[in-house]
């Protein structure tokens, strides 16, 4: 797997508002993996998260992620990443979720009532298939 930065054309993709999920691991060695909504921003990764989720327990106690991007219109084009969370900061006035959710819906996030976390994710490698160069 190649390291960063993405071309030009795998980073495009990587940008766009794709269908996504992210894996985490549990602290029993188990895999995570669920869908989330992203933005890749300055060659790394934003992820929102609502605060009472188990899944910032696992990344606080392994930070190691793994995402991957499918385009929403040819799935076999998609974009995987391996990195690790480098930074959780807590989403006052929830301006980060506000952002990713305006990128995915063009709308701020729906729920105000719910203190949300956000993480920055370093990446380490990344793989891509379909329409990308390798």
């Amino acid at each position: 797997m190649p390291k960063p930065p993405l071309p030009d054309d795998v980073a495009t993709m990587f940008a766009a508002p794709n269908y996504a999920t992210i894996s985490t691991v549990r602290p029993d060695g188990h895999p995570v993996s669920v869908p989330t909504w992203y933005l890749f921003e300055d060659g790394r990764v934003l992820v929102n998260m609502d605060a009472g989720r188990k899944r910032i327990e696992y990344l606080r106690n392994d930070p190691r992620i793994s995402l991957s991007a499918m385009d929403p219109a040819d799935w076999i084009t998609h974009v995987s990443i391996q990195g690790r969370v480098t930074e959780f900061i807590d989403d006052e006035g929830l301006v980060d979720i506000d952002r990713i959710a305006r990128h995915y819906t063009g709308n701020p996030y729906r729920v105000r009532d719910r203190a949300r976390i956000s993480a920055w994710i370093e990446i380490d490698r990344w793989h891509g298939w379909g329409r990308l160069s390798r």
